[in-house]
């Protein structure tokens, strides 16, 4: 059976909701709802009442048990950990900093290929915001970070992850609204009052405004809003504060009730990128960089169930760490 499976039911059990789920796994909410719906599947019984979401007797019977299986399945890795590492026992820690979904499935990818690779180097994951991306790194509060735009910060050094599209985030009832299937062009974006967000790093101002194709003139600002998250940005869309801009994969893991997707065809594409301090190059941090690229290299992410190859990580680790010396 594939634990991960689990690990989303336990999840929806505990959050209630199959939306707060993935975001607290770092996957889409069609993952977790095909996990659900392959493990009922695996036991023949219907585990979750879907509106709302609550527990079936069935349900409620597996929960204990499955974590059960998973708190036994922690152990034993922390258990085997001196045996599994050369390294002895725990050394040094990885935390991993994410702001709105970071690169969707890759970042759950990468975060699991880590922990098995190192299952002795403590992981933790830190939910960042428009404002602190870069400080939390600069400042020491993350090693990583799955961030965009691409920072231009000479102390930060970055790996381009993914390239994507751009969208616009309206209000349901914006005229823009009416061309979610077909799209829109820059320019017609351009004329709408925005959301206002301040004290964010330049790079990202220019890349939420789309500063260059402005040629100097300010983004005309919608009404006081405080937006500091997706859901800032989303709640006062739709509450008609203005218009955001985003990356077509954000459409997969936020959505919010009177707002639209909008298609922007001719933008420029923009990038996810691992960002690190240029001054860090500890093992974890090159570890988890090696990581990365190979499941980037390998997109679309592993199938359920199955782990990245351990050998072939192992040896993308050593590459990276062999540029790096070099």
């Amino acid at each position: 059976m594939d634990l991960r499976r689990l690990n989303s039911f336990v999840a929806v059990a505990e959050e209630g909701h199959f939306g707060k789920a993935a975001k607290k796994l770092y996957l889409s909410p069609p993952s977790v709802t095909l996990h659900i719906k392959q493990l009922e599947a695996d036991f023949g019984v219907q585990l979750l009442h879907r509106t709302p979401v609550s527990l079936t007797p069935a349900g409620q019977r597996l929960l204990g048990h499955a974590r059960h299986l998973l708190g036994a399945l922690d152990a034993a890795r922390q258990d085997l950990a001196d045996l599994t590492e050369p390294g002895g026992p725990r050394t040094g820690r990885l935390r991993v900093g994410v702001m709105s979904h970071g690169a969707g499935e890759l970042t759950s990818s990468a975060l699991s290929a880590f922990q098995h690779l190192r299952p002795n180097v403590p992981l933790s994951v830190v939910q960042l915001d428009f404002q602190d991306h870069q400080s939390a790194l600069l400042d020491g509060v993350v090693d990583v970070a799955f961030i965009r735009p691409a920072p231009t910060d000479e102390r930060i050094r970055y790996d381009v992850l993914t390239t994507e599209p751009r969208v616009a985030i309206v209000s349901a009832t914006s005229r823009l609204a009416d061309a979610r299937t077909e799209g829109v062009s820059v320019d017609e974006v351009l004329d709408e009052p925005f959301l206002p967000v301040t004290e964010v790093p330049r790079e990202f101002a220019d890349y939420f405004y789309f500063a260059p194709a402005r040629g100097g003139t300010p983004a005309r600002q919608g009404a006081p809003a405080v937006v500091r998250t997706p859901y800032d940005a989303l709640r006062s869309v739709a509450g008609g504060a203005g218009v955001a801009t985003t990356v077509e994969s954000f459409t997969h893991y936020h959505s919010w009730p009177g707002t639209a997707y909008v298609p922007i065809l001719d933008a420029p594409w923009e990038n996810c990128v691992l960002a690190r301090r240029g001054d860090d190059d500890s093992p974890s941090v090159q570890t988890f960089r090696a990581l990365t690229a190979t499941l980037t290299k390998n997109q679309p992410p592993p199938p359920l169930g199955k782990l990245p190859d351990t050998e072939n990580l192992r040896n993308s680790a050593k590459e990276i760490r062999r540029d790096h010396a070099a």
